[in-house]
């Protein structure tokens, strides 16, 4: 039985006889069919580590679409795109515009330059696809003075800060921009990674990252973005030359729906198998040079797959 298997029964089986319905109050997602009201049973603030080292944690109850799942993440973190025609799945259909854009949500927000750090005389950026330099007036003891800074998007100057700076407790790549939640389809549901670096026994460097998540629909969503962040890291921990550690998921309101109840009660009583084994392909190293083909997976042994789970929107 895999770490994934048990922490995916024991957080169903919490939210199910523990967890509090939503039924009766004013909610916001609706069932497409009929337009009523999709109520759910939920637990506040579950909190999952998996240790990626020593698994890769995809559930083996039923199959989780591995690759699909990493398409999307790259649409967000290597593409930087807000628009589904970038996009393999039709996991985003719901919320696209007649453009195909989901609005100023997920890549667009990470893939924004910001001031990232002065300008170092001669410094190599060449690592980093979204690098400009351009100057800020500031306000110093000696006057306003112009001073030129490095523009990174949000990815890079994350990979900035692992390459140069590992040990900051300030790498964070945030998609919750208050300031343009009106412009987006949907809020961002997994809004945030912290990376954390640690060193090993032999002094290697270790990449971990939390995963905040607002919201999450269980049944649906929540072996898709372990998988899908646990990939993350291993292609970050590739492109930075360090190994990788833990994945940390942190869900604000985790939740099953009332529609899904049923069919969550008869997935956790599946058989089980031990977790796949996961490398990426060697000849990759540079983040921006991996897609999901370069992913390989064996010995994935699952359950039948569940078909048709509704979805709310």
């Amino acid at each position: 039985m895999s770490n994934a298997d048990k922490l995916f029964i024991d957080m169903c089986r919490d939210i199910i006889d523990n967890g509090i319905s939503t039924e009766g109050e004013k909610v916001r997602p609706i069932w497409t069919d009929t337009g009523e009201s999709a109520y759910t049973i939920k637990q506040f603030a579950v909190v999952n580590r998996y240790d990626l080292s020593k698994e890769f944690p995809a559930i083996t109850l039923r199959r989780t679409a591995i690759k699909s799942a990493v398409n999307e993440m790259l649409w967000i973190w290597q593409k930087k795109s807000n628009n589904i025609n970038d996009l393999k799945s039709s996991v985003w259909d719901e919320w696209a515009d007649e453009e195909g854009t989901i609005g100023k949500a997920y890549g667009y927000q990470i893939g924004k330059p910001y001031a990232h750090h002065a300008y170092k005389d001669d410094e190599d950026l060449s690592d980093y696809p979204s690098a400009s330099i351009s100057s800020i007036s500031c306000d110093t003891a000696e006057g306003i003075v112009d001073k030129k800074y490095v523009f990174l998007d949000q990815v890079d100057g994350a990979r900035y800060d692992l390459k140069n700076n590992p040990f900051s407790r300030r790498i964070i790549v945030n998609m919750y921009n208050l300031e343009e939640l009106h412009d987006m389809h949907l809020y961002p549901c997994a809004y945030s990674m912290t990376f954390n670096v640690t060193t090993n026994s032999e002094g290697r460097l270790v990449l971990n990252g939390i995963l905040n998540q607002r919201s999450q629909d269980i049944l649906a969503a929540n072996n898709w973005n372990v998988v899908q962040y646990s990939v993350l890291l291993h292609m970050l921990a590739r492109d930075c030359d360090m190994l990788v550690g833990e994945l940390v998921h942190v869900i604000a309101d985790a939740h099953i729906y009332d529609r899904h109840v049923e069919l969550v009660k008869e997935l956790i009583t599946r058989e089980q198998f031990p977790a796949p084994t996961f490398t990426l392909n060697p000849d990759k190293k540079s983040f921006y040079d991996f897609s999901e083909d370069d992913l390989i997976i064996e010995n994935y042994k699952h359950g039948e797959q569940i078909r048709n789970i509704p979805i709310a929107v």
